[in-house]
């Protein structure tokens, strides 16, 4: 039976001349087909996850694809039960990809890394002369993430140019291997290690979502599941005998992949939280923001 709806995963490099413009044309479009998601539109390009109906979905794929400014762009598409997304948002941005490079900006259309097949990435991973960078989130790469990858010690993405910066003399002579959930940031990242003087970069073509679905490659070395940006939160990317749970509860430290947001707003930190500690913690990420949430609401009494 097909499924009744469909996740469409995209991005698309190219100079939109007016960012504005395209939106408005853009939200009349996805409204006309009842899409749902999160759309970025810039000047360097436009990205975005939607889900709708299958027919909406390749009418709205048909209409990018015969678009003079996304013409030539790739899908991943993914079968779903409902919508996954609760509404329509498309903004303008400066970046699509905040990697906060300003005056140093630069399109991967220009430079970006050397793209590897599911099939070459993996058997490049086994080979000894490499450097693999995940260029994700930590709570992204806690979930899951190929074996032996570096997690950049940093906050966001934006602060990946500095890291760089104090790290690429350790990576001089060797492969570097950069991957991201759909190929977008690698796009991006990939071509900013080539600008700083490394030569032998590599990105994985389409991203963890399309390693997965790799009929040959299995998702193999892959540990843990992938975090998508809709409601399905994770999806799977192993399909050998070697998949595992990687993530662990912040509280108790036994295996889980259920993802929470801290109570305490001002942290609203996202951590794992299994079953058994979603009473016990309150929802906190640790006893700590939960002991200044009650001291602001003594605070709040005494004041009223």
């Amino acid at each position: 039976m097909d499924s009744p709806y469909q996740v469409l995963l995209y991005y698309y490099y190219n100079r939109f001349p007016d960012p504005e413009a395209y939106r408005e044309e853009h939200v009349a479009l996805c409204k006309k087909l009842e899409l749902r998601g999160r759309i970025l539109i810039g000047v360097e390009g436009i990205n975005g996850t939607v889900s709708g109906t299958p027919e909406n979905c390749t009418a709205y794929r048909e209409y990018m694809d015969n678009h003079p400014l996304t013409k030539g762009m790739e899908w991943k598409v993914d079968d779903v039960e409902q919508h996954q997304f609760p509404r329509l948002s498309i903004k303008v941005k400066e970046e699509i990809v905040p990697l906060g490079l300003k005056d140093e900006d630069f399109s991967p259309r220009e430079c970006t890394g050397e793209y590897l097949n599911p099939v070459e990435w993996r058997e490049m991973l086994d080979k000894e002369d490499t450097v693999v960078i995940d260029a994700r989130n930590q709570y992204e790469w806690e979930l899951g993430h190929f074996q032996g990858a570096l997690l950049p010690e940093v906050e966001s993405f934006r602060e990946l140019k500095e890291w760089v910066r104090d790290n690429k003399d350790d990576w001089e002579g060797k492969k570097v291997m950069t991957y991201c959930t759909g190929g977008i940031r690698c796009e991006k990242f990939s071509g900013f290690l080539k600008r700083e003087g490394l030569e032998d970069v590599y990105q994985l073509h389409g991203g963890i979502v399309t390693y997965g679905k790799d009929p040959e490659a299995q998702g193999e070395k892959w540990r843990g599941s992938c975090y998508v940006f809709d409601e399905r939160i994770k999806v799977p990317i192993n399909h050998t005998d070697d998949a595992e749970i990687v993530s662990r509860c912040r509280h108790c430290n036994t295996p889980s992949e259920r993802y929470r947001n801290c109570e305490w707003s001002p942290c609203n930190s996202r951590h794992f939280c299994c079953e058994k500690c979603e009473p016990i913690s309150r929802g906190y990420c640790a006893h700590a923001c939960y002991e200044a949430f009650l001291g602001s609401f003594a605070s709040n009494a005494l004041v009223e």
